[in-house]
């Protein structure tokens, strides 16, 4: 009689090490610059990753494209979120995962994924961390991870001159914040999902597709970046002082109840303006249209975060809602 053979034991899985590509932004620094970041990548096991070096954010793209085409299955932007944004537009649909080392002024992606501003500990979210499935929104055939819009977001970001942010931080958007209130309203149409929502003059569009901004202020309470829709704001603030109503709002948390600001969320947004206006995606200033069009693409990337969410927040109020009928 044969002796019956042992089933043979299950294969362990070895991690796959990462083939790491840095797109670095040469304009921005804290910590121990870029220097530090070798250094931290190379006592992880990445002493030469693929590296490519940009002046402005504009040329972010080509540069991950560059890295794709070499292999690489993560990508580090070493940045703010205009670089960011670019490093987003390149990646989407590709499958390789973006890691950020928030070198930036606001770094507002970062800040909604618990990301901090620590050389070291960035980059072992990036290496260790968890990708995470997320939407991206599309503005005119451009993809954003934070924010969008026209009105006074984009004339604050074209007003603001990349010296200003290096002297002022974020004091140079104030100062332009305060010129931007002080501009005429625009006729505007939008359509959301097809059906017309608002018409009539606005001082402000902001699109969504996470709820934070600089300050750790929260526009959208509700928002998620896996839900596979996008936040929607009109503000029709004419005068200072109704912005400043506005701000108050914003502040306390209860933006929607200013009787200056509509709220509502869709997958497709179309906005026709009266008159041509630039638009502004992450911070980034576009140029002047009469035609905005905006969709979501539902993970659409994949971004490393902190495997344990470093900043707690309660469920938003309409997740809260249904787990309520559950």
């Amino acid at each position: 009689m044969r002796p019956k053979r042992r089933p043979a034991s299950p294969r362990r899985r070895v991690p796959t090490k990462p083939h790491v590509a840095v797109v670095a932004h040469t304009g921005k620094t804290f910590g121990g610059g870029l220097d530090e970041l070798r250094d931290v990548l190379a006592r992880a096991g990445h002493a030469d990753p693929l590296w490519f070096e940009v002046s402005k954010s504009a040329k972010a793209k080509r540069a991950v494209r560059r890295a794709l085409a070499k292999g690489a299955t993560l990508v580090f932007a070493w940045g703010g979120d205009g670089l960011v944004q670019r490093c987003v537009d390149a990646l989407a649909g590709s499958g390789v995962s973006l890691a950020i080392v928030p070198a930036g002024t606001a770094n507002l992606l970062a800040t909604n994924l618990g990301i901090p501003r620590d050389i070291a500990k960035a980059v072992r979210i990036g290496l260790r961390g968890r990708a995470r499935p997320f939407d991206v929104g599309v503005m005119n055939g451009e993809r954003f991870a934070v924010m969008a819009g026209t009105g006074l977001d984009a004339l604050i970001m074209d007003d603001v001159s990349r010296g200003e942010k290096e002297r002022l931080g974020r004091v140079a958007y104030v100062r332009s914040g305060v010129k931007a209130m002080q501009a005429k309203r625009v006729g505007m149409k939008i359509r959301v999902d097809g059906a017309v929502w608002f018409e009539g003059k606005a001082s402000n569009v902001l699109v969504g597709n996470v709820g934070t901004i600089a300050g750790g202020i929260e526009v959208f309470p509700d928002a998620s970046a896996t839900d596979g829709r996008l936040e929607l704001a009109v503000v029709t603030a004419k005068t200072p002082w109704q912005w400043l109503r506005v701000f108050s709002r914003v502040a306390v948390g209860h933006v929607e109840r200013s009787p200056y600001v509509r709220k509502t969320t869709g997958k497709k947004i179309s906005i026709r303006l009266a008159r041509k206006a630039g638009y502004e995606l992450d911070g980034g200033a576009r140029s002047r249209t009469r035609r905005i069009k905006v969709r979501v693409e539902p993970g659409a990337i994949r971004v490393c975060a902190p495997a344990v969410a470093t900043r707690a927040r309660p469920p938003g109020r309409r997740a809260a809602a249904a787990a309520s009928r559950a």
